[in-house]
């Protein structure tokens, strides 16, 4: 009888200790501040090049001009739920004003300046674009809409941004200035304001990488059920797909090598099964490794960029800070210095684009999936 007491209290001790972990873990800092910026600006890189791409099919894709009329559109929102600024009004003036205005928002949500705001409005242009030619959409679509709504719950402006150049330069101004004494109800309601959004974040965080892991764990799961993938035929079949042929010449060599078609075919299933169970470990790394050469095959043999890229954007989330400070240490060491205020900020563990996190530091490790 004792020992299933002891056996008890050990396994409530275990849940509890279970449970201030994650607490830390949400509430103490903000995780994954790179990955969010790599998020931020590859995103905001893809969609002004989205844009600017089909810049000279503007009129037919979304315009008041487009076969899918205005009034058409507005009709399938109200069978669908979605929106669109770009169905507000039918004149082409309007049109113009806010195709212009998107591509300033994806610049200035790409460079980071005003990230709060920009994050808003950047969901809102990738949101009407989206349920303006819904038709014309594709996975790669679908998967930047989603990130795009992600993006507005995390701080993806503290590293690598404008915002952070300009909060360092603030610092640095009034660095030597103390701070005002603060009251105590003003004290608690910065502090409530820093937890609020350190939670707000890291739950973003989470919810982006666990919307990667259910889309490779599904994608894969439904490869297995098909027979194509099964006897290793598939992308036999996907190469000679003249829609999917940007290079036919190119296609058709792969296609030479059927052993290979083959391994491919199955390696491909086993990366997108596999790739949940493997984040918390270091066979992450050669997993992200070779879905990077999978997503850069698929842009060139099967003309899909935008597609690869968003992808390959969205695996950036399960890469640690160190990796991306390490990068950062790279570049500066690569790179010609300019300036006496260059070289002093390149100092310190963190990037010189931003003053240190506020609030209490997270005693118990996080976990290397999103740190």
């Amino acid at each position: 009888m004792r020992n299933k007491e002891t056996v008890s209290a050990g396994a409530a001790q275990w849940a509890v200790d279970r449970i201030r972990t994650l607490r830390h873990l949400v509430t103490d800092r903000p995780v994954s501040l790179y990955a969010a910026s790599v998020l931020r600006i590859g995103y905001g890189l893809l969609y002004l090049i989205f844009l600017l791409r089909e810049f000279p099919h503007r009129h037919e894709i979304w315009g008041p001009s487009s076969p899918w009329t205005p009034t058409l559109a507005r009709q399938l929102f109200d069978q669908t739920g979605w929106n669109s600024i770009l169905t507000l009004s039918d004149s082409h003036a309007y049109f113009e004003f806010c195709y212009a205005t998107s591509l300033v928002t994806s610049t200035l949500f790409m460079l980071g300046w005003r990230t709060r705001v920009m994050s808003v409005l950047f969901a809102v242009v990738v949101i009407s674009f989206h349920a303006r030619a819904i038709f014309m959409t594709d996975g790669g679509d679908n998967l930047i809409l989603l990130m795009a709504v992600y993006l507005v719950l995390t701080a993806c402006g503290r590293r690598w941004s404008l915002d952070a150049r300009r909060g360092r330069i603030r610092a640095a101004r009034t660095g030597e200035t103390p701070e005002p004494v603060r009251s105590f109800s003003a004290q608690q309601l910065r502090d409530a304001r820093i937890t609020l959004t350190t939670v707000v974040h890291n739950c973003g965080i989470f919810v982006i990488a666990a919307q990667v892991c259910f889309l490779y764990g599904s994608t894969g799961l439904y490869k297995v059920q098909g027979a194509t993938w099964g006897d290793g035929t598939a992308l036999h079949y996907a190469l000679n797909l003249e829609p999917f042929q940007p290079w036919p010449a190119l296609s058709h060599l792969v296609d030479e090598y059927p052993v290979l078609v083959a391994v491919a075919c199955y390696m491909t299933v086993l990366l997108q099964v596999a790739f949940p169970f493997v984040l918390f470990g270091r066979l992450k790394y050669p997993v992200l490794a070779l879905l990077l050469g999978l997503h850069i095959g698929i842009a060139v043999l099967m003309g899909l960029p935008l597609f690869s890229g968003v992808m390959i954007v969205a695996d950036a989330v399960f890469l640690p800070d160190r990796f991306y400070r390490s990068l950062g240490r790279l570049w500066r060491h690569t790179t010609p210095r300019i300036g006496a205020g260059s070289r002093g900020a390149s100092h310190g563990p963190e990037s010189p684009l931003v003053p240190a996190q506020p609030g209490p530091v997270l005693t118990t490790t996080p976990s290397s999936t999103v740190q």
